[in-house]
């Protein structure tokens, strides 16, 4: 089969340039203080491009949601649909999937929702829709399941989900706010195991409990 010619794969390409380029942007100025043209600048291309492919800049952040969380919102999923160990094993590792995640993207995204959602209600509900609320029933699926065997105790299951995401989240902003200052920076990777072991301590049947 003949190559595509390289005018025409710069034009595939050119969508996950801008949505890069604008992940770097939001990144280091914030989303209002981006502007279209440093995103065009950055990708390489002019500013009518980035408007060919996004209409505006808030379509351009959902693209990034899109394309750099919601993916691994589904291997997420997919993993618990098909994880065949012990519920306390399926969170401890969609735990470590998260810490990853957010590692790989250095948090941008997380960060960002938290400075501007209350300047961009439109894109906190976005959010919140698309990523936050698929997350936290997720993991109450496999809370509720390790309850149903006996393997968690009763718990409330509409606040856990939240008590169990929001450590790994705040952590990575505090690493973003202050992690400059500590004299051994935060990993990331081995708070998440060190939350997972609490966490799974406090979570698991005891012997009253399973009677």
């Amino acid at each position: 089969m003949a190559e595509a010619p390289r005018n025409l794969r710069r034009k595939e390409a050119r969508p996950s340039e801008i949505i890069e380029a604008a992940l770097q942007l939001f990144h280091q100025k914030g989303f209002s203080a981006t502007k279209i043209d440093e995103v065009a600048t950055a990708a390489g291309v002019t500013k009518g491009t980035v408007y060919l492919y996004f209409p505006s800049k808030e379509a351009l952040f959902k693209a990034v949601v899109q394309d750099r969380v919601l993916p691994n919102l589904a291997r997420m999923k997919e993993a618990v649909t098909q994880f065949n160990g012990s519920r306390a094993d399926c969170l401890a590792h969609v735990l470590r999937g998260m810490a990853q995640a957010l590692n790989d993207c250095n948090g941008s995204i997380s960060k960002l929702m938290i400075a501007e959602a209350g300047n961009f209600p439109e894109l906190a509900a976005f959010y919140n829709d698309e990523v936050v609320q698929p997350m936290h029933r997720v993991i109450r699926q496999i809370l509720a399941e390790g309850i149903a065997i006996k393997e968690f105790r009763e718990m409330d299951l509409e606040h856990m989900p939240r008590i169990i995401i929001a450590p790994i989240f705040l952590a990575n902003i505090y690493r973003h706010t202050y992690g400059h200052l500590d004299a051994q920076p935060l990993d990331l990777m081995t708070y998440a195991e060190i939350q997972i072991d609490v966490l799974l301590r406090g979570l698991r049947a005891t012997a009253e409990s399973k009677e």
